[in-house]
């Protein structure tokens, strides 16, 4: 017994040599990096794009570098919640204010609340609350999960399968290894057509990830334990809590996250006033000057 835990300890070692020895190599072969992008690749990121193409060094790089030229482009570290907080209105996707047993962040999706056409707006929400789940992750974390919500949905009030097309691929193509698990719950029959002309473009590790729960089946409700306290876990999810949503409150919280946000990036500013939701529609619908 004592050779045999030698044995996969040495195993464990070698490893973990050989892993960091990968990391190396691929910080090599990135070359010279400076500010944002510098910031951005820890060892951790990079392990996180080498565990995303299964430790090969070429493909974890060329991964890498298109989204450092995403970042550079589309900026999500420099996203405002005033600017986006209009999506947010209803609550269709926001940071939960508990975790899950292992500690990590958890987003909130509720796909019948969805409230605007706009696919580039949706996703840029999305980014936003991304961006900022992350932040908030717990040192020890590197994952977040993710709770849908099927309460009042319909085709016509889901996103378009476009959108969610762009979803999954900003998902698994610039975050990758952030998702710890995706639980659908009672996701009703009219889903499954949806889910069909999106799943070809999961790939086979994300769609692992993704759990379909339904409260009167004995074996999701012990899968929802094993992820969730279920005294902190809303009602809609089988818990005991209750989820409510306020947008003033939570606007506030997302402006206090925007000030870390900037000392994070090194960005010299002054926290957003914090918008209610009258005057963030005010804004959106007054023409530009």
């Amino acid at each position: 017994m004592y050779l045999l835990r030698r044995q996969s300890q040495t195993h464990q070692e070698n490893d973990s040599s050989q892993k960091d020895a990968k990391v190396s190599e691929l910080r090599d072969a990135l070359g010279p990096l400076s500010g944002r992008s510098l910031k951005f690749c820890t060892d951790a990121c990079l392990r996180r794009y080498l565990e995303a193409r299964n430790w090969n060094v070429d493909k974890a790089k060329k991964m890498l570098e298109e989204t450092l030229k995403w970042r550079s482009t589309y900026k999500p570290e420099e996203i405002r919640w005033h600017e986006v907080a209009h999506e947010g209105e209803t609550g269709k996707v926001s940071r939960a204010d508990f975790h899950d047993r292992d500690g990590r962040t958890v987003l909130i999706m509720r796909p019948g609340m969805q409230n605007t056409p706009s696919g580039e707006d949706n996703v840029r929400h999305l980014v936003y609350l991304l961006e900022n789940s992350i932040l908030n992750l717990p040192e020890s974390q590197e994952q977040m999960s993710w709770l849908i919500d099927f309460t009042g949905f319909s085709l016509n009030t889901n996103v378009t399968v476009k959108t969610a097309r762009d979803i999954i691929y900003v998902l698994q193509n610039h975050y990758p290894e952030r998702l710890a698990v995706v639980f659908l719950y009672s996701p009703p029959r009219i889903f499954q057509a949806f889910w069909k002309a999106v799943r070809y473009f999961v790939d086979p590790k994300t769609s692992q990830k993704v759990k379909f729960v339904y409260p009167k089946i004995k074996d999701s409700i012990e899968l929802m334990k094993t992820f969730f306290d279920i005294e902190n876990l809303p009602s809609e999810f089988g818990g005991k809590a209750t989820l409510k949503y306020d947008h003033e409150e939570f606007s506030r919280l997302m402006a206090q996250d925007d000030v870390k946000t900037a000392k994070f990036w090194g960005f010299d500013e002054e926290p957003n006033h914090i918008i209610d939701a009258n005057e963030e529609r005010t804004r959106i619908a007054s023409p530009a000057s």
